[in-house]
């Protein structure tokens, strides 16, 4: 199975995570990642109760943003958030995500 792309982490850029962060359901999504540490695509469907193709596709732009990293096993694909590489090129950015208050999303 071919791993999904990620972007080094010297190639991130700052307009290209908070265009990944724009949308609210990704917000949620780095939200729960961060509460759960690693999860699949099918957790997020139930809790966003949004379509596995529109999960995927949002998981697709966190990835490709630089923000979540793919683990596989067997068929199943794990995501987890880049924390220690993100806050250290951006510091207190996904502090200040996971610290809005849900509403304010």
């Amino acid at each position: 199975m071919k791993i999904p792309y990620q972007p080094p982490i010297e190639s991130i850029t700052y307009t290209k995570v908070l265009q990944a962060l724009s949308e609210p359901n990704r917000v949620k999504i780095i939200r729960c990642l961060s509460d759960s540490g690693e999860n699949n695509c099918t957790a997020y469907t139930i809790k966003l109760m949004l379509p596995k193709s529109t999960v995927s596709h949002h998981i697709k732009v966190l990835r490709e943003a630089g923000l979540i990293q793919a683990r596989i096993q067997g068929k199943e694909h794990f995501y987890s958030l880049r924390k220690n590489e993100i806050n250290e090129k951006f510091p207190g950015l996904l502090d200040s995500v996971t610290q809005v208050h849900e509403a304010d999303i």
